[in-house]
């Protein structure tokens, strides 16, 4: 592990990620005192990129959940392979074994015929240490929250025909979330927590000669000054980072040298997602933009 938040910011350098001074400590507290961390934030703000670059540098497996409505412990957790066991009990009964029915049952409830999702792959030992991103949180049900309180606090599942099993080093745990709902008490009490800010225009910048290196300096610090400036406007969904990686590469591969209203215009379903905000953008707006951003970057 990082010896200090500047090894930290260093390591996580090292991986692409551009983070500032508050980032790296939170992130180095949760490393050195073995906390899960949960990053909130608009999207498209590298909270998924962060675990991501841990699991490459320190190296560790990368173990993703990925949430959504409906989520449940079979599917993030474990679940039994009932076709396994049904199978191992029709083979012990055509060999005579039926008659010590609970030794059958113990059997059958045996590690071998569980199958491990995602939070249990996180707790095995085959393939070494690992990082568990359980993305999106804000996306899953509320009462799916209670199924991860007892890894987040004691880095273990407790299978009820089975029993507990922990992992033998506890993984990184990040949880992520883009607070489209409030995320429940109990688990931010067990997490460090950060608040993922969109980047100012210098480290945005840092990040788009890292990420998007065919970018030209001065269209760089044009791209980056616009959507600065755009972010301050009311639009229905702000561009992120990546958002603004996309479109200076998208504009570079149009061999343009600076911004222009009219590249602009054709460009900005890279840039933004939803018609109401083009449509806002598009034309004197963009142009105005354009020349203001022009104006800062120079």
């Amino acid at each position: 592990m990082p010896e200090s938040v500047e090894a930290t910011q260093r390591l996580l350098a090292r991986g692409g990620y551009v983070a500032d001074k508050a980032l790296a400590t939170t992130v180095h507290l949760a490393l050195r005192m073995g906390r899960p961390l949960f990053l909130e934030g608009e999207p498209g703000t590298g909270k998924t990129e962060i675990a991501k670059v841990l699991a490459k540098e320190l190296p560790r497996r990368l173990v993703r959940l990925q949430c959504y409505d409906g989520l449940d412990l079979s599917a993030a957790a474990y679940e039994w392979n009932h076709a396994r066991q049904l199978m191992a009990i029709r083979l012990a009964e055509a060999s005579g074994g039926a008659q010590d029915r609970a030794a059958l049952e113990r059997g059958i409830y045996a590690r071998e015929f569980l199958q491990e999702r995602p939070l249990l792959q996180a707790l095995s030992p085959e393939g070494g240490p690992a990082v568990l991103l359980i993305d999106e949180l804000d996306r899953a049900d509320e009462p799916f929250e209670a199924f991860l309180l007892e890894i987040l606090a004691d880095f273990q599942i407790s299978v009820p025909e089975l029993g507990t099993i922990r992992a033998a080093v506890p993984p990184i745990v990040i949880i992520t979330s883009n607070r489209t709902r409030e995320v429940h008490d109990a688990i931010r009490r067990r997490c460090l927590y950060h608040w993922v800010d969109y980047p100012d225009a210098a480290r945005e910048r840092a990040i788009l000669k890292i990420r998007a290196p065919e970018v030209a300096d001065r269209l760089s610090a044009q791209v980056v000054a616009f959507v600065q400036k755009l972010r301050g406007g009311d639009y229905f969904k702000l561009p992120g980072v990546a958002e603004t990686i996309d479109w200076a590469a998208a504009l570079a591969a149009l061999d343009a040298e600076e911004l222009e209203p009219a590249a602009v215009d054709e460009t900005l379903g890279v840039l933004l997602k939803y018609q109401d905000d083009i449509a806002k953008l598009r034309g004197a707006e963009a142009a105005r933009l354009v020349a203001e951003a022009k104006q800062a970057a120079a």
